[in-house]
Formats: structure tokens, sequence, C-alpha cells
């Protein structure tokens, strides 16, 4: 598991969402490209109180928490194929909050 963040050039603003969704659509699909996956889910959950999309990339679930200035990353990345033992990657999405 792993968040990373990243300054935006522009500031996000939750108005901005359905554009944002479609392009956060098209970087999945070039990751999931890059590393020989498919994306298997697009969703829009809420994390800290806010809509963001999540992704099923083979195993791996991806989810882009934009804010401000700011993007968060969160990566779950089970040990096992299709396993998520305990509930780690819901967690992860479940527990995140905006530092």
């Amino acid at each position: 598991m792993s968040v990373t963040s990243y300054l935006l050039q522009k500031a996000y603003r939750p108005a901005m969402f359905a554009a944002a969704a479609r392009e956060l659509d098209q970087v999945a699909a070039k990751l999931a490209a890059q590393s020989g996956e498919q994306v298997t889910q697009r969703e829009t959950v809420e994390v800290a109180g806010r809509k963001i999309r999540a992704y099923r990339l083979g195993a791996r679930r991806i989810g882009f928490v934009l804010v401000g200035l700011h993007e968060y990353q969160l990566l779950c990345e089970p040990p096992s194929a299709g396993e998520d033992p305990g509930g780690a990657c819901a967690l992860l999405f479940k527990s995140f909050s905006v530092p």
C-alpha cells in the first residue's frame, strides 16, 4: 500500500469532477497498458468526504483524490492476485484523510 502526493498545475474544484474523471479514466487506461493489464473496474467512490475515481488494474486498486493543488494517488497491491487478506485495500480507501 502507498499514498503518493503530486502537485497539480491548476487548482482542482469539485465542480470540475466530470472533466477530471474523464481525464483520470484515460490515465488509468495508460497505466494498465504500460503494465500489460486491463482496467477491470472504474468507479466513483467517496474517500475523505470527497468524490474520487477508483480503478482496478489486474489485482491492483488505485484511486485518485484531488484537493486544491494536490493529487493523492492511493495504491494497493494485494500480495496475491484477487486476494485482499483482512481487507487492507478497503481499509486504505476508508481510512485515508487529507493532510
